[in-house]
């Protein structure tokens, strides 16, 4: 009979040794989460997805929201550039006789298969930087 209440609260001890481990590890996750991530209280990484979601738009919101997060802010500026810049293309192009279709319908898949790549970059979590776009957006993203 002794040894029966001794066991249990063994195993009484126990669980509540399991108990605080479980509840610290999700604390300390906590303040983890809290000291990386963007001012928008979102992971830098789905923020820097729907900087891209939405082209050039969610790109001039999240400059303007994000505060905090360098990441954040320099895929937003990026979309912004990339996407601006794709824009002024399609207009440019839309005027040429005979091949501007062509040449729409070429930029257009580009701009499609570019979208969606650099929407996984962002998701993850990499400073993807386009060649001429990428350079452009940091140089903007220093002067502000």
């Amino acid at each position: 009979m002794v040894e029966k209440k001794d066991e249990e609260k063994v195993h009484h001890s126990t669980e509540e040794q399991v108990e605080d481990e479980v509840t610290t590890e999700i604390v300390a996750g906590n303040d983890e989460d809290e000291t990386s991530g963007s001012s928008l209280n979102l992971d830098e990484n789905v923020a820097g997805l729907l900087c891209y979601l939405g082209t050039f738009v969610t790109g001039i919101i999240f400059l303007i929201l994000e505060k905090k997060s360098r990441f954040v802010r320099f895929h937003a500026m990026q979309s912004t550039v990339f996407f601006v810049g794709i824009w002024v293309v399609y207009f440019v192009v839309d005027f040429l006789p005979v091949i501007g279709w062509l040449l729409t319908s070429i930029c257009s898949l580009f701009a499609f298969i570019m979208w969606i790549v650099l929407m996984v970059k962002a998701y993850q979590k990499e400073f993807f930087k386009l060649p001429v776009v990428g350079q452009i957006a940091d140089d903007f993203l220093k002067k502000l």
